[in-house]
């Protein structure tokens, strides 16, 4: 893995950027899940006596697919559990959905099984682990740490960047001692402050707000068009979440000041997917 990540300058829109490329990492562990798996590595050198991952999350999620090659690497089975496969996705297999298969992970669909799961009731064996969806757990801190010792030199910048279950954005915050911004992309902002509590009891990231509502994995034309902007200024991001985040930033440029640093968190290998979506609703 290429720790530390380059730093590099972007223009955009007539503005200038710090983009931490946590995408140039690893290509299986790009990102974020690079931080929040790294301290698996270390666990499962230790620990031999795992034979099974169990996790659960969505059928194109980019921790999914990095468990499963966490999984590969380590001679261990990945059981991942979702709520729904389409037909025409089992039947055509695409993004990290097929890239999971690959790895000879075994994904399953149960609603029922993930509900116990969200809700602590099932009793795992010895020889299993369990990691939340998205790697939300306090271990994804052990990675992230090193995250904010790269951006030490930086502290008069200010941090901004998209979250999901928002573990990065939290943990950022925690080790770094400028300020670091966020915008909800799953769920609401007190959805978002949910997640922050589960994890820590204070010091949150500062979320900035969002000039319209976003269902998450809904396809929004706005968004491919802003991704396709900002691919061809020079950088490929993720096409689920980097979209909003930009518009987000954009839209709060008056907040976070002329020093910016956004944080690439990878998820490239999700765009396959994402872009057959487009099209197949003609958005593009």
């Amino acid at each position: 893995m290429l720790f530390p990540s380059p730093i590099e300058n972007f223009r955009f829109r007539g503005y200038s950027f710090l983009i931490k490329r946590d995408d140039l990492i690893d290509t299986d562990f790009s990102g974020n899940k690079a931080r929040k798996f790294l301290y698996y590595f270390k666990y499962l050198k230790e620990n031999s006596h795992i034979k099974k991952i169990i996790s659960y999350g969505s059928n194109q999620s980019n921790a999914m697919y990095s468990m499963s090659v966490l999984a590969k690497m380590f001679n261990i089975k990945l059981e991942y559990y979702v709520n729904h496969i389409p037909s025409y996705l089992k039947s055509n297999p695409v993004g990290n959905y097929k890239y999971t298969l690959l790895n000879n992970a075994t994904i399953i669909e149960s609603p029922q099984i993930i509900k116990k799961l969200k809700n602590n009731e099932i009793k795992f064996k010895k020889n299993e682990l369990f990691i939340k969806e998205g790697g939300a757990v306090k271990e994804a801190e052990y990675g992230i740490k090193l995250l904010a010792n790269e951006l030490k030199s930086y502290q008069d910048y200010n941090i901004f960047l998209p979250s999901g279950t928002g573990v990065t954005a939290l943990y950022l915050q925690k080790h770094f001692k400028s300020k670091v911004y966020t915008c909800s992309c799953v769920g609401d902002d007190e959805y978002l402050k949910k997640q922050f509590k589960e994890l820590e009891n204070d010091n949150f990231p500062i979320i900035l707000p969002k000039k319209k509502k976003y269902h998450f994995g809904k396809l929004y034309k706005e968004n491919y068009e802003i991704w396709l902007e900002l691919k061809q200024a020079g950088i490929e991001f993720d096409l689920l979440y980097d979209p909003i985040g930009w518009q987000v930033m954009l839209d709060n440029l008056d907040i976070l000041g002329e020093k910016i640093i956004y944080i690439h968190q990878g998820g490239i290998k999700g765009n396959e997917s994402m872009i057959c979506r487009y099209k197949y609703k003609k958005l593009i």
